[in-house]
């Protein structure tokens, strides 16, 4: 038997028979001048009955002293029989114990070992619907020191059972010396669904498709081992729910099999949606598709996005008694921007569906020949003039009617991909260029109207991207209706419903320059570059026709700083 309290142990490898009563606090170091690392097995332990894991338990360090990093900790739910390899030459652990009076047994087996060197036919990844494995050497004697972890894994849906049809090691009561545990899933620190030694036949099953299996062999008295062989079985499911969930801006729609009513024991006419006046379509399935705010649908904003829940009721018609289960469907539209499309135009598909029934806001933007905002410009470049006032709308094309569009960010870019030269024009609801003016919000449009300009680095086009926010128009402290806030004052939580939305390009129109238009805009040019001969005077402006539409997850938003050299001037009229 080892030392009562804590040990300096040497040893190539050693067995430790601990016994402990109340408010014990003692450590073992193992420390040994070799370039193996040690494995430590805790075959046996007992703590008091219903103790603590906080007053009762055992610390592993990797390394020698309690300042080691933490390798483990073994307690009363300890659903397993530890194993614990170290990562160098040292191991230290510590057993504490409470004031409970109570004798505490251990049984710990530590020796040092080179990891690179394993027997042969020991452990693995076991794959196949079913499969057999022996220990090593077997029918022969298994060798000493051996630590053997095979993962068993089958089709999903399914179940594994194992059987031991030989099955010899080294008997003992509590299985302390050599033994096999088995575990219910891939890992070996929990799980445990049991431990054997001696002359048996055991069989075990898993509750998964995932089984591991372990042999640990001591130093002595080594037997034939053992041979297994595992089986898959299906598990039995129920009948996979044949139903469909489509979101869109604007709708909701809602598939159901007959097959599937039949199995649940219902046909078409035993449901209804939470308004009972919404009925379906009946063909080969039950259709219900109705507008997003109707129907009773509920609808609920988290402050990251916008959930509408419909409920559709299974309940037997005609009868005074039922013994049929009522069944509810809970439908969910949960709209997010979590994607990015870019559109040339407007897009004649409304309707941006999503098979996991996450939604996605349809979002738009386009030019307008003046502020009435009635007449889109649908071609593509859109030809200005410099200085000339260019309209643009954001457009929400959702059923919702109580949904609030806020212009967050607009900034400008020569390049369709809004690389490192930018604009601000508008950011963080703060109009950035003198000559924007935002109109206040308007259900379901975000307009606003700035002075066309051009980069004076030479480049033929100019796009715009905009950044919008999507609100619930009847929270009154959405960020929607906060307007111009800077930076520092914003917090996190106040995105609601992030989209982009991209227009362009906006092109100048070279045949229609007057000789005085160009002279100021050459002296515009000078006064900005350090060389006005070195870039060509490409027109370069604002956008049209709307790419696609872009609908992306808010993330905070970078700020996009102009590089060094590149400027822009407003340039009057002549």
């Amino acid at each position: 038997a080892s030392p009562r309290c804590g040990a300096s142990l040497h040893e190539q490898n050693k067995v430790l028979r601990i016994e402990l009563n109340a408010n014990a606090n003692c450590a073992w170091q193992i420390q040994r001048n070799t370039n193996q690392t040690i494995r430590l097995v805790f075959s046996h332990f007992k703590f008091a009955p219903s103790s603590s894991c906080e007053m009762e338990n055992i610390k592993i360090y990797d390394g020698p002293s309690t300042n080691s990093p933490l390798l483990g900790q073994v307690c009363n739910d300890t659903d397993a029989v530890p194993v614990l390899q170290s990562s160098s030459n040292s191991l230290t652990f510590i057993i504490t114990t409470s004031s409970v009076a109570f004798t505490r047994n251990f049984f710990v087996f530590y020796y040092y070992f080179s990891p690179e060197t394993r027997p042969e036919n020991c452990g693995g990844q076991l794959t196949g619907p079913n499969g057999t494995f022996t220990s090593p050497n077997y029918p022969a004697a298994y060798p000493e020191f051996t630590y053997c972890v095979w993962h068993i894994q089958t089709a999903k849906n399914s179940k594994i059972q194992l059987q031991f049809q030989d099955f010899f090691l080294e008997l003992d009561k509590n299985c302390q010396f050599d033994f096999t545990a088995v575990y219910d899933g891939l890992t070996t620190n929990t799980g445990l669904i049991g431990k054997v030694c001696g002359l048996a036949q055991p069989k075990f099953e898993s509750s998964s498709n995932v089984m591991t299996v372990v042999l640990f062999t001591d130093y002595a008295n080594s037997y034939r081992g053992f041979s297994a062989q595992y089986t898959s079985v299906p598990l039995p499911g129920p009948v996979e729910p044949d139903t469909h969930l489509t979101c869109s801006s604007d709708s909701m729609k809602i598939v159901l099999s007959k097959s599937y009513l039949a199995s649940l024991g219902y046909n078409e006419t035993d449901l209804q949606l939470s308004d009972p006046s919404c009925s379906p379509v009946i063909t080969n399935a039950v259709i219900f598709s109705f507008p997003l705010a109707s129907c009773g649908t509920t609808k609920k904003d988290d402050g990251q996005s916008i959930t509408y829940t419909n409920i559709i009721s299974l309940s037997p018609t005609g009868n005074i008694i039922t013994r049929q289960k009522s069944v509810r469907i809970i439908a969910k539209c949960k709209m997010e921007n979590n994607s990015t499309l870019e559109v040339i135009y407007i897009t004649t598909n409304n309707i941006i569906q999503n098979t996991t029934a996450v939604g996605r806001y349809n979002v738009s933007m386009s030019f307008y020949d003046s502020d009435s905002f009635s007449k889109p410009i649908h071609q593509s470049p859109y030809y200005v003039d410099l200085n000339q006032t260019l309209f643009a709308q954001v457009s929400l094309h959702s059923t919702d009617p109580n949904l609030l569009v806020f212009l967050d960010t607009c900034i400008a870019s020569p390049q369709p991909d809004f690389g490192s030269l930018t604009y601000d024009l508008i950011r963080s609801g703060c109009n950035k260029d003198d000559t924007v003016v935002t109109y206040p919000p308007l259900e379901h449009y975000g307009r606003f109207k700035f002075n066309a300009f051009r980069f004076l680095q030479s480049s033929p086009s100019v796009y715009l991207q905009c950044d919008i926010l999507i609100c619930d128009s009847k929270n009154a402290n959405s960020r929607c209706t906060k307007g111009c806030i800077s930076r520092q004052k914003r917090a996190v939580s106040s995105y609601m419903w992030k989209t982009k939305t991209v227009v362009g390009p906006i092109r100048l129109k070279r045949n229609l320059r007057s000789a005085d238009n160009s002279e100021s805009l050459a002296k515009a040019h000078a006064e900005e570059s350090p060389n006005p001969h070195q870039y060509s005077f490409y027109t370069l402006s604002f956008v049209v026709l709307i790419s696609n539409i872009i609908i992306v997850v808010a993330v905070i938003l970078k700020y996009h700083k102009r590089q060094a050299g590149y400027g822009y001037q407003e340039i009057p009229n002549s």
